[in-house]
């Protein structure tokens, strides 16, 4: 499973690609493990940890992991939750360490059993509601750090606590929030050779210490190499085994869907293809052992793997040395961070906040179908201002109860209710025949049977997006009753990569629902030009044979 772990082919751009994304990940992990409760030391150590063992034991070439928005946000609440239990964060590092430690073993489990292929039946609405309200969450929670005055361990405290920041709010601290916002947004207009994040953190940490501004720092951190953190998992109470429990869980799903989506997003870039369960069994592996050196628990980082990619990162060394590269910073600079103001990293923070907010998402709720947004408004409330564990559960017990309720309507009115295991395009319909058998190296006709919905989305995805080497493909419709808001997203990412390829794509068939939801977010006529769209599909051989010069 584990052969050929190194190539040193590419070790320059392994090494330049790695260093950008330590550069990029070290004033995110300072950022991360404050707001964590744990300290900025416990974000370096998951950095240094997860970051190069889950890209020594993972199934993603490019992948540069660390802690992340999601992850940080849920380990703050398991944090928060074992000091009520324990009555001080000294007494509750035994429930937090075994909580990390055992939803790393829950990732290597979820490896080794091929759960990865059971990830993608989350729908796109439990996902994007759960991920704007993580995003909710960092902004809400960095507004009192910000400020420069003790931050609320909840967002509802923060909320009925708001008048405080209008009337004890520290002026330099906010001044220096504001000018590492600044340098976030500003910067990168300027260039993008040096990270944004860490020329703001730098510039409004040397502006605090040269003016002498009074503003919280982060303190003293440990500097050499961590200790093991072991002790108190043998003495934690039965009372905390469920707690435990439940955030492992958690811990160990949402890393595994934040992995495995910023995985996506490299075999986009690299074009190659990542194992998803070896991808699990790295990140468990690095979560398992960051967790007994006191570090928080991280997935993989999309930041950090883009810039890692661009910069020239090909193989896992890439990875590796993005880790190396801040152990590095640990043991030569550990001790200048001890002077990095609160109100600069909820600065870096809150722009990070905002990029996790699915505003595509949110933009569409009016055009979606209303079970869709009714499913993504209550996940993201119940995230933002609930339990982060009902959450999930709630949406994914929403969006299965209102899909059966769509697909029993869909029977009553004697309309099949298919699979699309039956998605195939070799076998052609009577009505196709004559035309495919003299284009078939032209042209690529699909046909689709019931429903496009979460439950298939990633199966139909990946048939398109593997279709090349031809001039058009025609989508039959006439058998896809309805679709839900996954569906239309799978859709509009594949054909984004068809056009990429300049393959033209017709449609054929639509039913008013499909084609009333294409329409209102303007897939029809951004990426599918009406002229494109046809009631049967002899039409749409026409609109070929007119249109196209290999159809003549």
């Amino acid at each position: 499973m584990f052969k050929k772990l190194f190539d040193f082919s590419n070790i320059k751009g392994d090494l330049t690609g790695g260093l950008v994304a330590g550069v990029v990940a070290l004033p995110l992990a300072l950022a991360f493990g404050v707001q964590s409760g744990l300290g900025a030391i416990a974000g370096l150590y998951g950095a240094i940890v997860v970051g190069i063992l889950a890209a020594l034991f993972g199934g993603t070439l490019t992948q540069a992991s660390g802690p992340t928005g999601p992850m940080t946000v849920v380990s703050a609440a398991l944090v928060a939750s074992a000091i009520d239990i324990a009555g001080s964060l000294e007494s509750a590092m035994g429930i937090i360490i075994m909580a990390f430690l055992l939803g790393g073993i829950l990732q290597i489990l979820f490896g080794l059993i091929n759960i990865a292929s059971y990830i993608k039946y989350f729908p796109y609405p439990v996902v994007s509601g759960f991920m704007s309200g993580v995003g909710l969450i960092i902004v809400i929670l960095q507004l009192f750090p910000f400020a420069g005055l003790d931050s609320a361990k909840s967002t509802v405290a923060v909320m009925t606590d708001l008048p405080r920041l209008f009337t004890d709010f520290n002026w330099q601290a906010l001044a220096l929030g504001g000018l590492t916002v600044l340098i976030y947004y500003v910067f990168p207009k300027i260039t993008k050779a040096v990270p944004s994040p860490l020329v703001a953190l730098i510039v409004a940490s040397l502006a605090a210490y040269f003016l002498k501004w009074d503003a919280p720092v982060i303190g003293e951190i440990p500097s050499g190499l961590p200790s093991l953190q072991l002790d108190g998992i043998l003495t934690i109470d039965s009372s905390a085994y469920s707690l435990i429990a439940e955030y492992a869980l958690v811990l160990a799903v949402l890393g595994s869907i934040d992995s495995l989506l910023t995985s996506v997003i490299a075999d986009n870039m690299t074009k190659t293809k990542h194992n998803s369960n070896r991808e699990l069994i790295g990140q468990g592996i690095g979560n398992a052992v960051a967790a007994i050196f006191g570090g928080i628990p991280g997935a993989g980082a999309t930041k950090g793997t883009v810039v890692n990619i661009n910069s020239g990162g090909r193989t896992r060394l890439s990875g590796m040395f993005h880790g190396l590269f801040l152990l590095a910073v640990l043991l030569g600079l550990g001790s200048l961070a001890a002077h990095i103001p609160l109100a600069v990293l909820a600065g870096i923070l809150i722009p990070i906040g905002f990029k996790i907010i699915d505003t595509k998402g949110l933009k569409h709720l009016r055009s979606v179908p209303k079970a869709d947004a009714l499913v993504l408004i209550v996940v993201l409330l119940f995230t933002t201002f609930g339990s982060l564990i009902q959450a999930v559960g709630i949406g994914l017990i929403l969006a299965s109860l209102l899909f059966m309720k769509k697909a029993s309507d869909l029977g009553e009115e004697g309309i099949q209710v298919g699979s699309l295991a039956g998605f195939d395009g070799e076998k052609p319909w009577k009505d196709e025949e004559k035309f495919y058998e003299k284009y078939k190296d032209k042209v690529i006709i699909k046909h689709l049977y019931g429903p496009l919905f979460f439950g298939f989305t990633s199966h139909f995805k990946d048939q398109l997006q593997e279709i090349s080497d031809v001039d058009a493909l025609i989508i039959r419709f006439d058998e896809v009753p309805y679709m839900d808001q996954s569906g239309l997203y799978a859709l509009e990412d594949a054909l984004q990569e068809l056009q990429k390829k300049e393959i033209k794509v017709l449609f054929t068939g639509l039913k008013d629902q499909p084609l009333d939801l294409m329409t209102s977010i303007d897939i029809i006529p951004d990426v599918i030009p009406e002229e494109q769209l046809f009631t049967n599909i002899n039409e749409s051989f026409e609109w070929l044979r007119t249109h196209l010069k290999n159809f003549e």
